[in-house]
């Protein structure tokens, strides 16, 4: 027989593929797939496809039918243990008669959190958990970060030259990095649920913020306006493609506001106008990532509001020079290099000719 703890981590990065499956489709639910295994053999298996549906371990339960008696169930997150919009996933697992279950990482929802492997245990059923637990966390991190912090997780991208400039000194930045690069941005948008800009940057680029064919659905498109002080007509204004959403200061004139309603796009008027507000409406509307793809300015609002916790900067082989070209973070109120905010877990990747440089913001400094 084979070492248990080698089997139990092959089955559980099948649970993850399966779970993969569904990027950018299930929230405000994490990324969930399940494999049920009698005898060494994979016997049903699923993955949860969206809010609503059935859960991964319902699908790889039906698929299994009888041979579900006795064997072994294999889940990236803990088994739900109450009725939300589907039935307690515990019961149906203790009515399939499984013997054993393999568990990624626990549940970080209050509604669950430990009392679906207490069910399982109570009704008798072997229960194994933390298997592949770091990667298991980082498939849903975004998940497990709104959970615990009640607003959604933030990735802030950006793209500059090897001089550190987002943009020549006029603004023009079309295009900073290669076909590439901006498809993997694509890929990445459609697996988020929102993308951020502020108004500078839907007057500097008129950006269509879309997956431009890199995925079968686009992000909601925030654009944060103090005054409304934009173009007419938009690509953001059209909502075939993707929905936009316009948040703007208390202040801003209700005609402009108007003209926007008009066209289709959703206005939502703040007291405050700041990244940890829009994401606390953001949150409410069960939105888990979101996605910063503005300027300077804003950046450093959000990072100083402790709304990034992802860094994807991508730096691309030329140098445009200019003191006065934009840089992609603005002022932090850093004055020394001991304060600079640390990334970790730090990856490099090269997207040919460009290179993507991703980390984490350093947790010890991020507060609620």
């Amino acid at each position: 027989m084979s070492d248990p703890s080698i089997t139990d981590v092959a089955w559980m990065q099948r649970c993850r593929q399966l779970a993969s499956q569904a990027a950018g489709k299930t929230s405000p639910n994490p990324l969930v797939g399940s494999v049920v295994v009698q005898n060494e053999q994979v016997v049903g298996e699923g993955f949860h496809p969206g809010a609503g549906q059935p859960h991964a371990e319902v699908f790889a339960l039906r698929a299994a039918g009888d041979r579900a008696h006795g064997a072994t169930l294999y889940v990236n997150l803990e088994p739900c243990n109450h009725t939300g919009r589907t039935p307690p996933c515990t019961a149906a697992i203790i009515a399939a008669g499984i013997e054993r279950v393999v568990i990624g990482m626990i549940d970080p929802d209050p509604r669950v959190s430990g009392s679906g492997v207490q069910r399982l245990q109570q009704a008798g059923i072997r229960v194994t958990t933390g298997v592949e637990e770091s990667a298991c966390q980082r498939l849903n991190e975004a998940f497990s970060h709104s959970v615990i912090h009640q607003r959604p997780f933030g990735i802030l991208k950006y793209a500059m030259t090897l001089d550190g400039k987002i943009a020549a000194t006029g603004g023009h930045s079309t295009w900073v990095t290669s076909p590439a690069a901006r498809a993997w941005v694509h890929r990445l948008r459609s697996q988020t649920d929102a993308v951020i800009v502020g108004g500078q940057t839907v007057r500097q680029d008129n950006p269509h913020l879309t997956n431009h064919g890199q995925g079968d659905r686009s992000p909601l498109r925030v654009v944060m306006s103090r005054t409304l002080e934009l173009p007419e007509q938009a690509h953001l204004w059209e909502q075939q493609a993707a929905k936009t959403l316009v948040f703007c200061g208390a202040a801003a004139a209700a005609s402009r506001q108007q003209a926007l309603v008009k066209q289709g796009v959703e206005v939502v008027a703040l007291p405050q106008l700041e990244p940890i507000h829009i994401l606390s409406v953001l949150h409410q509307r069960g939105l888990r990532s979101v996605l910063w793809e503005c300027g300077g300015q804003l950046s450093a609002r959000a990072i100083a509001q402790h709304c990034v916790q992802k860094v994807c900067a991508f730096i691309a082989p030329k140098i445009i020079g200019g003191p006065a070209a934009p840089t992609p973070i603005g002022e932090l109120g850093l004055t020394k290099m001991p304060e600079a905010i640390a990334l970790t877990d730090v990856t490099i990747e090269a997207i040919t000719p460009d290179l993507l440089i991703q980390g984490y913001v350093n947790v010890a400094s991020e507060r609620n």
